[in-house]
C-alpha cells in the first residue's frame, strides 16, 4: 500500500472528490484533478490496485432501514493470547450487526460499534451474538442518544 508520502497533489486530489462524489465519471474526476481522462484512469486504477482505495458504496441511513440504535460495546477477553484474539476477531468479522471493531489499548481490549433496530432487538443481539463470542469475559454497551458529526470521508491533507 502506497504510503501518505507518496500520493502527490493529484492523487489526494482524485481521493478528495471520490469521497464526496463517488458516483463521478472518469471526466468529472479527471477535471477536478486537472488531469486526461486517460491519466485519470490509470491512476484510480493504481490506487485501487495499491490498497489506496478499498471499495465503493453508498451511505445508507441506519434509520431508514430499520436500525434506529447505535451502541457502543466495550469487550474484555479471558485472555491474550493471538489464538484467542484470532478466534475473537474472526467471529466477530462474521456478525452483520457488529458495523466495526477496534482492537484497542486501556481496560477493554476492543471496541464494537453495533446497529440494532431496538432495545429487544439489542437484547437478542446481546444474548445470542455478543455474549456467544469466543474467548469474552465482559461485556460493556452504550447506547447513543443522537449522532453530532458523521463523516464517511477522510481529511486528505
Amino acid at each position: 500500500m502506497k504510503s501518505s508520502a507518496s500520493l502527490d497533489r493529484a492523487d489526494k486530489s482524485l481521493l478528495r472528490h471520490l469521497q464526496a462524489h463517488g458516483r463521478a465519471t472518469h471526466g468529472e474526476l479527471a477535471e477536478a484533478a486537472h488531469l486526461s481522462e486517460s491519466a485519470c484512469f490509470r491512476r484510480v486504477r493504481a490506487l485501487e490496485a495499491e490498497g489506496v482505495i478499498t471499495g465503493y458504496g453508498a451511505a445508507i441511513d441506519p434509520r431508514a432501514v430499520g436500525l434506529s440504535l447505535t451502541v457502543f460495546v466495550s469487550i474484555t477477553l479471558n485472555g491474550q493470547s493471538q489464538d484467542m484474539l484470532a478466534a475473537f476477531e474472526t467471529a466477530v468479522a462474521q456478525t452483520e450487526e457488529i458495523m466495526e471493531c477496534h482492537l484497542m489499548t486501556g481496560q477493554a481490549d476492543y471496541m464494537l460499534r453495533v446497529v440494532a433496530a431496538d432495545v429487544d432487538d439489542l437484547e437478542r443481539i446481546h444474548a445470542t451474538r455478543l455474549s456467544k463470542l469466543p474467548g469474552v469475559a465482559r461485556i460493556n454497551s452504550s447506547i447513543a442518544l443522537r449522532t453530532v458529526v458523521r463523516r464517511t470521508g477522510l481529511p486528505i491533507r
